[in-house]
């Protein structure tokens, strides 16, 4: 069979799908099956409202195959669907024998059994009279479905079965159950028949891509959208080492192997890890390529193992770097508000460097390159907003000198990427004018950036994440009228969130504050316990105002610029004022 084309479009409905004789196969370690309850109602109800209305089409989404032969598929995303549908027509083809068993027409129920079970399920042996299939399910699944599912053999301890068989049994249960509701179905085949041969055979219509192999697979999937998407890109990088594998021995030494992986790196999470566990090593690697660029590392089976053994050195790593609690921390503490940060300013693109340090660097050394790119992300990223697109490379060129022996030490890794180390005369200008809107993830960041300022302040710490403190808006979030004698109106929407206006506050003391005038405010201010508070009484005791704002932030970037240093950097005298 000639292979030229990256892919084929149809739209089928699900009779022209499954009809003459194509098979369908879901690959051996694709994920089990792991549709629920919420889908099956989803799917039962979009087929009962097709029922009476004969001239619409439901569309059930895109199923992505790999022509295998002219009648052989791979399916590569879309077996939940194609499960479930089977299992539904099961369960009508075990109500029409059921009826039929009560003497409701039996011969013609029966038949109308027999021909649904040959359009859609399959055709019974005529030497060993066991039923075949249409659909082949995964390693764990496909015993079960073929077994009892198929046979209408129902299982003798359901509770004993892996989770995806009990799933495929609960699936026949629901539609069993569902269809019993249903008065007209429960002693007319005729109206039941047709609620597969015709609804779901005719009416429901499916975007089907065919593809000739594993590549254009991932390519179509990178780019599609589509209701009904089940398979991720991990599964697809999954199936593509398994089919380097033959051995049998070591087919499921890697299928264990990599259920391992990703019970330490979160499916969804894998292709980010995959990725910067790449970028160690090449510089520039887009998402869209990193099929391809598996592809072409990794052919041989010992290449399999080579990536795997490389992965599995760097997952708990990388799951650490995501959780300041988890216990790689446990002997490096130092190390957990560092993590805190970074995770608070949602920046990773510095993680390649890290794997690297961690694997060359003593445990000490790890820390301070740590707090060294939790400075230099909030300079970058959080206070200037500068283009995170030239991160990536400054990071990989900083990993590879480590890995190669060239930077040895945090000093020398500081070297490498003092590029991206705003200076302070920038970072104080930028932060002299940071407006952060105090509600969801920037909330906490708020409070993150003035209990820090909070803690040089007043020489005691302040831990943002324990710390009983709320945020206080000087200038309120809804100023009376009041407040233009001395700010006026057309200043409050680019005031009111600047760091400037922005203190800490008991929340007895803030629920007090509210909306009133700033005298008062000045008055409840005296007795809270925040230095950085108390301050805004000298600065400003009689009136706020868009200058005294400004002249308060000011000294607020002086300081800012002081506690987030680089340990590396040149000192600088700063006026931090009140």
């Amino acid at each position: 069979m000639a292979k030229s084309n990256l892919l084929n479009t149809q739209t089928p409905n699900f009779q022209g799908l499954i009809g003459n004789g194509r098979i369908y196969r879901v690959p051996k370690y694709q994920r089990d099956y792991s549709w629920e309850e919420e889908q099956w109602e989803d799917l039962w109800n979009d087929i009962l409202e097709l029922r009476d209305k004969s001239d619409d089409r439901h569309y059930m989404g895109a199923l992505v195959v790999e022509e295998l032969s002219d009648r052989e598929f791979m399916i590569i995303d879309g077996q939940q669907r194609l499960a479930t549908l089977s299992i539904l027509a099961l369960a009508v083809i075990a109500k029409l024998v059921k009826i039929a068993d009560r003497g409701v027409e039996p011969e013609a129920n029966r038949e109308r059994a027999s021909s649904l079970r040959n359009l859609i399920i399959g055709e019974k042996d005529p030497a060993s009279l066991v039923e075949s299939s249409k659909l082949f399910l995964n390693d764990t699944d496909d015993a079960f479905y073929q077994d009892y599912l198929v046979q209408l053999h129902s299982p003798r301890n359901p509770r004993g079965m892996p989770k995806s068989n009990r799933l495929l049994w609960e699936c026949f249960r629901y539609f069993s159950g569902r269809l019993d509701e249903v008065a007209d179905f429960d002693a007319d085949g005729k109206a039941l028949a047709s609620l597969i041969s015709e609804t779901v055979a005719r009416q429901l219509l499916f975007i089907l891509i065919t593809v000739d192999d594993e590549l254009n697979a991932y390519t179509v999937f990178e780019t599609l959208n589509a209701r009904g998407i089940e398979l991720s890109a991990t599964d697809l990088l999954k199936n593509y080492l398994l089919s380097r594998v033959k051995v049998e021995s070591d087919l499921e030494a890697l299928h264990r192997r990599w259920r391992s992986l990703l019970s330490t790196v979160a499916q969804e999470r894998f292709p980010e890890f995959l990725r910067y566990h790449l970028l160690c090593d090449q510089p520039k690697i887009r998402s869209q390529r990193l099929f391809k660029l598996v592809r072409e590392r990794v052919k041989a089976p010992e290449q399999v193992f080579v990536l795997m053994n490389e992965l599995d050195n760097r997952a708990d790593l990388f799951s650490a770097l995501g959780d300041p609690n988890h216990g790689y921390w446990i002997e490096t503490p130092d190390c957990r508000p560092h993590i805190r940060d970074l995770n608070l300013f949602r920046v990773k693109q510095m993680t390649p460097l890290l794997f690297a340090v961690w694997e060359r660097f003593p445990k000490a050394e790890f820390a301070r390159v740590l707090k060294l790119v939790s400075i230099i992300s909030f300079r970058y990223t959080v206070v200037s907003g500068l283009n995170t697109n030239s991160l990536e490379p400054v990071y990989h060129h900083a990993a590879k000198a480590v890995l190669d022996g060239i930077a040895r030490t945090a000093r020398d890794v500081f070297e490498q990427i003092k590029g991206i180390y705003v200076e302070d005369e920038k970072f104080k200008q930028d932060f002299s004018r940071l407006s952060i809107e105090t509600a969801g993830q920037r909330k906490k960041l708020a409070k993150y950036i003035l209990a820090k300022l909070e803690s040089d302040r007043s020489n005691r710490s302040c831990d943002p994440d324990t710390d009983p403190g709320s945020i206080e808006h000087i200038l309120p979030e809804n100023p009376t009228t009041a407040w233009e004698t001395s700010f006026p109106r057309q200043h409050w929407e680019t005031s009111v969130y600047r760091i400037g206006n922005l203190t800490l506050l008991e929340p007895s003391l803030n629920r007090q504050a509210g909306n009133v005038e700033y005298p008062e405010k000045l008055r409840i201010y005296a007795g809270s316990n925040y230095n950085l508070t108390r301050g805004i009484i000298d600065l400003a005791p009689q009136d706020w105002t868009p200058e005294l704002l400004n002249e308060r932030q000011r000294k607020m970037a002086a300081r800012a610029a002081h506690i987030w240093r680089a340990d590396f950097a040149s000192i600088t005298p700063h006026d931090f004022g009140t």
